[in-house]
């Protein structure tokens, strides 16, 4: 009988933006998960985000921080200010009015370092929506950001595009149906995507990790993977078995109280 072997998989030092969830809360719903009217505990959402990027710290990894804004409650959801390649940063134009003004804070963070910035003029909610693979960029459209921003994208960062249409409300963004575990490997859930969307995830990883649902509905795709430590939220106890199973070390994360906004450890960075 023959055996499986695993492959060995090895980290790369990333560099994230992180922003401490101080004024953090659910006082509006601007998708499924939010919900006004459930308890918030935001000193539990400092706890976990702190242990969050403990974690970040202890793996070798940089954390850079852009400080938190008083009435803007999702700001901690880093990875919506922007997308950031090669010293350029393209910075989100967000959907819903309650967001917007966390563009301007993100705009200042990046020009302040030196970045090559550009505002997105077309619904553009950063790197939520955009996950760079395999030399393109995978652009979730559909209920933040607009297909029509895919144009504005390629011109200033420089990498083609592929867009996927999103279906389910409860997948958003891109970020919450689809994880990058390597520079070219992905997993996702097919459930949350267009038909054509699939046939084109298939065409372009046809060994990727297709994920069960009800890990995808516990943000187990709302992850950070650094080639070879996968975190992910505690509930996704299956899909850390099955990247065990492959050779990634999954590690677990509560982020609870994060999540009654509809973010995970994703969410929380910004890879620059």
């Amino acid at each position: 009988m023959g055996s499986t072997v695993v492959p060995v998989r090895v980290a790369s030092v990333r560099r994230f933006l992180m922003c401490r969830p101080t004024y953090f809360a659910v006082e509006y719903a601007i998708n499924p998960w939010m919900d006004p009217a459930r308890p918030v505990d935001p000193m539990l959402a400092v706890g976990q985000w702190e242990a969050l990027r403990g974690v970040l710290l202890r793996l070798g990894h940089a954390v850079d921080l852009i400080d938190p804004v008083p009435g803007l409650p999702d700001m901690v959801f880093a990875a919506n200010g922007a997308i950031v390649l090669d010293g350029k940063a393209l910075v989100a134009r967000f959907r819903h009015p309650q967001r917007a003004p966390e563009s301007g804070a993100y705009e200042k963070w990046f020009r302040d370092r030196g970045y090559e910035v550009r505002c997105a003029e077309r619904w553009n909610e950063g790197e939520g929506d955009h996950l760079a693979v395999a030399g393109m960029l995978l652009a979730g459209h559909g209920f933040r950001t607009a297909a029509s921003s895919h144009a504005e994208t390629t011109g200033h960062l420089g990498r083609p595009v592929v867009g996927l249409t999103l279906i389910d409300p409860r997948f958003y963004h891109l970020d919450t149906a689809l994880a990058v575990l390597d520079d070219e490997q992905i997993m996702y859930w097919p459930g949350a995507f267009s038909p054509a969307s699939r046939r084109r995830l298939h065409s372009l990883f046809p060994h990727a990790l297709r994920v069960e649902e009800h890990d995808a509905v516990r943000f187990g795709l709302n992850a950070i993977s650094d080639g070879r430590h996968v975190l992910l939220p505690t509930p996704a106890t299956s899909l850390a078995g099955r990247l065990a199973a492959e050779g990634y070390e999954p590690i677990a994360l509560d982020v609870s109280e994060l999540a009654k906004a509809g973010g995970g450890p994703k969410c929380c960075t910004l890879q620059l």
